[in-house]
């Protein structure tokens, strides 16, 4: 069993898939969690499952810099400090450019470029103040390669990998670590709520033609990332089903 009962983490992102996943296997490593979402319900499931106070519930919506920064704070009140936050929050409305679907492109700026951001912008300061910090966010195989249907989806993708790396660039001698995770065709709620039924359909279909990888996958890359060195950072991981050729 890995210990992170040192390590004090903020995940976005956390009701349901990945966020779920990953706050249920740190908590088992000890870690104190402040998990963040807009289902506060499906939080404080996962919270009753741990000690009382190892896992704090916070309601926020990553599109909104104030409730972000409240679960951020949240974590220095109760546990006096951030070591890692985990902007993990993202949708996947596949559909062609055709289609016109500016709602669902905005939408996806909104949770997919500015929910990272906001996270950034609610912990960096901290993380710096306190000299040291790691700063994970997910992405996508989609971040490193686009077929149709995905373009605006990819590039959300894509500008999170450019920004994550910027930010590595920009803050390494702050000694704050940042990682990308990146998921191949991975089992979540993303698939679910694509509009399109023939879409959603070809998407679950693949999942379980490529033999997918589940949500708990992904959290042990997340788990790996955290329980390192403090001189070592894990850039990027990506994580694909053996059988996704893309």
């Amino acid at each position: 069993m890995t210990d992170l009962s040192n390590k004090v983490v903020v995940i976005m992102g956390a009701s349901s898939g990945i966020g779920a996943a990953t706050a249920r296997r740190l908590a088992k490593d000890g870690a104190k969690l402040v998990i963040s979402a807009r289902r506060l319900e499906r939080l404080e499931e996962i919270a009753k499952e741990f000690p009382k106070g190892q896992v704090l519930p916070v309601k926020a919506d990553v599109t909104n810099f104030k409730e972000v920064k409240a679960a951020v704070e949240t974590a220095v009140k109760e546990f006096g400090r951030i070591d890692v936050i985990y902007n993990n929050a993202g949708i996947m409305p596949l559909a062609n450019l055709s289609e016109g679907r500016r709602d669902e492109w905005q939408n996806m700026l909104n949770i997919n470029v500015m929910g990272p951001l906001n996270g950034i912008a609610a912990a960096l300061p901290i993380m710096k103040k306190q000299g040291y910090g790691h700063i994970i966010t997910t992405d996508s195989v989609a971040g490193h390669v686009v077929a149709p249907g995905m373009a605006v989806y990819a590039g959300t993708k894509y500008a999170i990998r450019i920004i994550m790396d910027g930010l590595r660039m920009e803050e390494a001698a702050n000694h704050i670590k940042t990682t990308i995770i990146t998921p191949g065709s991975t089992q979540s709620e993303l698939v679910q709520k694509i509009n399109d039924p023939e879409t959603r359909k070809e998407n679950a279909d693949f999942w379980k033609n490529v033999e997918g990888l589940t949500a708990d996958q992904i959290a042990q890359s997340v788990e790996f990332a955290i329980n390192t060195d403090h001189n070592e950072s894990i850039s990027e991981i990506i994580v694909r089903p053996t059988l996704q050729s893309l």
